[in-house]
This record gives C-alpha cells, sequence and structure tokens, in this order.
C-alpha cells in the first residue's frame, strides 16, 4: 500500500473479534497497511479517504491464523501424490483402481498415494490395503500409500528399495517417534512401517516443482480460505525456506508465514538458535521470519507411538508408546531456544509425553520476556483434566489443539487407547471457562482431510463436534460460534505470540481483512462449512478475490 494513502473498507456487518468494539454496519480505516481505526457505519461517513471499497452485504472479519501448518508438506502432497482419501476413495478396490489408473504418474520408480489418518478405519473394508493387493497394482514400481505422517503402507518393490527385509531391524529413533516394521505370524513385512517416512527413499521434487507446488498451496489451501497468517512447521530449507523467501519478496505469496524450524527434521538445535548467522532473508519481516523451533516428543495415535500412561486397548498390553525426547534434551531445547530469542513448540500428543515434557520444562527458568512454550495437541485427548491443567499451568506452557481432529480422528481413538478415551477428548468448553488461551490450527500434513486447511471445518467441529461419519462426540464441551471464531483468530495470534499485531479488527493491528459470503454467528451450524471467503486483504491490499 504506498505511503500515506488513507483507505476505507466498509461491509454492512463487522465482526471486530475485539472486546469492546462493535459489531453491525462499518468498516475499518486503514493506512500504511496498518488500521488507524474501526468505525460503524454513521462515523465512517465521515472519513474522508483516497480509496474505499464498499463489501456491501458480505461480513469483514479479521484474516485467519493457523498457527500449526506443515504447509510446504501439505502442498507438495497435493502437487506430486495420487490421492487416494476416503471417502473420494470409498473401499479398498476403489483405492487399488485409483493407483492403477495413475501409473502413468510414477516418478522415479515410486508411485506415492496420500491417505487420510485412520485411514483403515474410513475405508468401508475397515482395513488397509495389503502388500499383495498393492503387488496386483504393480510389482515393477515402487507404490507407497501415505496413511498420515506417522504411517505408510508399501508393496514389495518399495519394501526392497527401502532394504526392509526378514532381517531389517528399524532404527531407534527418526524424527517423528520410534520406527517399527510390521510382520505377519512368518516374520514377513506386511508393508505397514511406522514412524518412517523421513527413511524412505521417496522421490524428491526438483527445485522448480517444489516452487510450483508451494506458490499453489499457500494459494490454494491457505490464502482462497481466509488464512492471513501461518505458522509453518519447516520441512527443508533450499525448497521450503528459500522458496518462500523468494515468492513472498516478489510478491507471489500473499501471506505472512512464521517459520519453526524442524530439529532435527530440518536442521540441528544450534544451526536453529544460530539462524541469523546463515538465514539472509529478503522478505520483509512482517510478511517473512523464523519464530521458533519444533521439536517431536512422541509420535501419533494411527501409529500407536503417541507416549501414554496406559497402554494402548490392542497390541499385547503392554505398549503405552514411546518417548522421543530425554528430560536433558527438552532442558536444552527450552533453554537453547530461549536465549536465542526463539518460541519452542514441543510436539507431545499422549498424556505421558505431555507430563514429561511438562515435569522438565517446570525447571527452566524464564523471564516474562522470554517467548511462550507451547505444547502441540495439548487438549485434544485429555484423560485426566485436573493432572494435565495443573502440569501445563506448572509448567507454563501454552497448549495449542487442533479442533478439527473431531472431525479427523476422534471416533476412533477409543479403540486404539481404550474405551475411557471417548468422553476425554478436546474439552474446549472447559478450557475456554478456565480461561486457557484456546486456539485453532489445521496441523495440515501428509494424510490431512480433503478440507483441513479451510478454517470453517475446524469451526464447525469445535461448534458442533461431529465426527468423521458424523457421530456426536461429548456435546457438553460444545463451543460458540463467536468462540470458535475467536479461536481461530485471537486464539492463533496468541499462539503465535503476535496479538499485539492481528487476531482482530483494531486500532494498530495490520489491516490483514477477509470478506464471507455471509455472517457465520447467524449461519445454520450444519452449514458452517459452506461459508465462502469471497475476498482476502494483506495489509490494506487485495490478494484474493473469488470473483
Amino acid at each position: 500500500m504506498a505511503d500515506g494513502k488513507v483507505t476505507v473498507i466498509r461491509a454492512d456487518n463487522v465482526i471486530t473479534m475485539a472486546a469492546g468494539e462493535f459489531d453491525g454496519p462499518g468498516g475499518v480505516v486503514i493506512k500504511d497497511g496498518v488500521i488507524t481505526a474501526v468505525l460503524p457505519a454513521a462515523e465512517l461517513d465521515t472519513i474522508e479517504g483516497d480509496e474505499t471499497v464498499d463489501l456491501g452485504g458480505r461480513t469483514l472479519m479479521p484474516g485467519f491464523v493457523d498457527p500449526h501448518a506443515h504447509a510446504e508438506v501439505a502442498a507438495k502432497a497435493s502437487f506430486s501424490m495420487v490421492d487416494v482419501r476416503a471417502p473420494g476413495c470409498p473401499s479398498v478396490a476403489a483405492v487399488l483402481d485409483r493407483l492403477r489408473t495413475n501409473l502413468g504418474r510414477a516418478s522415479d520408480g515410486w508411485l506415492v498415494g496420500q491417505a487420510n489418518l485412520f485411514f483403515d478405519q474410513k475405508l468401508s473394508d475397515r482395513r488397509f490395503p495389503t502388500r499383495d493387493e498393492l503387488d496386483s497394482v504393480s510389482t515393477d514400481v515402487a507404490i507407497a500409500i501415505r496413511a498420515g505422517g506417522h504411517l505408510s503402507i508399501l508393496n514389495s518393490r518399495a519394501l526392497q528399495l527401502a532394504g526392509i527385509d526378514d532381517d531389517y531391524q528399524a532404527v531407534d529413533y527418526s524424527v517423528t517417534g520410534k520406527p517399527s516394521v510390521q510382520r505377519d505370524a512368518a516374520g514377513q513385512p506386511t508393508g505397514v512401517v511406522t514412524e518412517m517416512d523421513k527413511l524412505l527413499p521417496f522421490p524428491a521434487l526438483d527445485r522448480d516443482q517444489a516452487r510450483q507446488a508451494v506458490e499453489a498451496g499457500i494459494r490454494d489451501l491457505f490464502t482462497a480460505n481466509g488464512v492471513t497468517t501461518i505458522g509453518e512447521i519447516s520441512d527443508s530449507l533450499e525448497e521450503g525456506l528459500e522458496v518462500y523467501d523468494a515468492a513472498i519478496a516478489a510478491g507471489r505469496i500473499a501471506a505472512r508465514i512464521h517459520i519453526y524450524l524442524w530439529t532435527p527434521g530440518t536442521v540441528t538445535l544450534e544451526q536453529a538458535c544460530g539462524y541469523r548467522q546463515w538465514a539472509e532473508l529478503a522478505s520483509d519481516s512482517t510478511r517473512l521470519r523464523i519464530q521458533g523451533v519444533k521439536a517431536f516428543a512422541d509420535g501419533g495415535y494411527s501409529a500407536a507411538r503417541a507416549a501414554l500412561s496406559r497402554p494402548y486397548a490392542h497390541g499385547d498390553g503392554h505398549n503405552c508408546g514411546e518417548i522421543a525426547l530425554s528430560t536433558e534434551q527438552i532442558v536444552e531445547l527450552a533453554q537453547q531456544t530461549q536465549r536465542a530469542g526463539l518460541q519452542l513448540a514441543v510436539h507431545a500428543n499422549g498424556d505421558r509425553a505431555q507430563l514429561e515434557v511438562c515435569e522438565a520444562l517446570a525447571a527452566v527458568g524464564r523471564t516474562p520476556q522470554s517467548p511462550r512454550i507451547r505444547i502441540e495437541h495439548a487438549g485434544n485427548f485429555v484423560p485426566d483434566y485436573a493432572r494435565l491443567t495443573k502440569a501445563w499451568k506448572t509448567a507454563g506452557i501454552v497448549p495449542v489443539p487442533q479442533p478439527v481432529f473431531i472431525y479427523n480422528f476422534a471416533e476412533f481413538i477409543p479403540d486404539y487407547v481404550g474405551e475411557y478415551a471417548r468422553d476425554r477428548q478436546f474439552p474446549l468448553r472447559r478450557m475456554i471457562d478456565d480461561g486457557w488461551p484456546v486456539s485453532g490450527s489445521s496441523d495440515v500434513w501428509v494424510g490431512s482431510e480433503i478440507g483441513q486447511t479451510n478454517p470453517f471445518l475446524s469451526i464447525a467441529s469445535a461448534v458442533a463436534r461431529r465426527t468423521f461419519h458424523g457421530h456426536q462426540l461429548d456435546s457438553a464441551q460444545q463451543v460458540s460460534i463467536y468462540e470458535a471464531l475467536r479461536m481461530h483468530t485471537v486464539g492463533g495470534a496468541y499462539a503465535l505470540g503476535e496479538e499485539p499485531t492481528r487476531g482482530s479488527l483494531e486500532a494498530g493491528k495490520y489491516a490483514d481483512l477477509i470478506a464471507l459470503d455471509r455472517n457465520p454467528l447467524e449461519t445454520p451450524v450444519d452449514e458452517l462449512r459452506d461459508i465462502v471467503v469471497d475476498d482476502v486483504f494483506l495489509g490494506g491490499e487485495r490478494v484474493f478475490s473469488r470473483s
């Protein structure tokens, strides 16, 4: 936006998400990319701007903030993988047909399919495709189905290229948890492997393909859905950070991206904390900057690697998942990131992982000026609310749940961890009432649901609490539509530590705005997912228009 230019954006309905501000007809006054005033219609009429944008009957509100996403990974998956997700592929037979149809898309001898988390529960067969079934598609092409970022199913050729045979011994640790290879009664690999995606020789995109994938992915998965700020968990430097920097500097990506360097998946902890010595970014720091460090303390539920206090319901009755970080490692992560001025975000799915992380963090000295420490997925599965929230409070962490996971997999968790889990998931009502700053994020990755980056899927999940197959999760924990909107704006900004600059329409904040085709506060719950983002403004500039 040109220096000194005053722009007025008005609409018949404004939702400010700010305490004490009005909601109704009115708009915002913008100068140099920042909101200078938020006014009801009568007062706005007295403002003489250089430009007026009248949105008419649409609803104006702040852009959504997604504090936890793997946008690079999701963009590349959309670009290069065959989509075999349910319900688009409702059965094993449909999955195999989709793979056969796309054999011509094989790259470097591999054909990789993208499937959902808990894929075996979402297919009508209630099981994964077998190694032999994947072999029926091809024994010459290595076929892999990535059912989320924690579990994959491989055919014989893929197992061969990965070096997984009868004598294969999995390494003790990968960047997402403890790997394992499933075997049949004869000791033969079944094709199902867990926590091994970073160890498998999947084909990589070249630099130009990565650029195309990331630029299209940010536009289609995020900007078009009204997400103006992304907390991005880095997957690579050359194909991630550098692509973001070049595209944002050139105006090809219209979003504010805050990078969390994944250690040790992308860089070492020392490299992350010393980023100022090697990360020379051309983009304005308000559009792209390195914000923090991400580390994994355990794995995923679908791979039975989230670290729990009780054994998983299936298996030998002794598997409680795996802790991937020692107390000493957690302390070192916290101390080094705090000294570097970086926010630490620790993936801890299971309650045991969260308790051990919090116990370690409680011993780390911090000042009020230190960046907030986040525990990703805290607030999703809460088997002992009093014990966990006490640990969160003692450690001084910010819980970062994903309400969209109610839709993704909440109905399947009891079958994995035990019946006690059925009414102990996503206690959002209780958390809000207890004063926790609840946010909403997509955690989009390989194997996410179709539409997972659309905040209205997450908002609908928080309000209706309906699962993948339409079952009702504990209705006592429902939140209002307004509260759910706040989770995805103000709450997201708080999780990032960026609430002074975004999340609501207030003077002094970035003019990151979206225009909706209807008022979500007056929309029936079962129609929330149908709300359309018509226009997106970043720093007062229109960067997306559906028309």
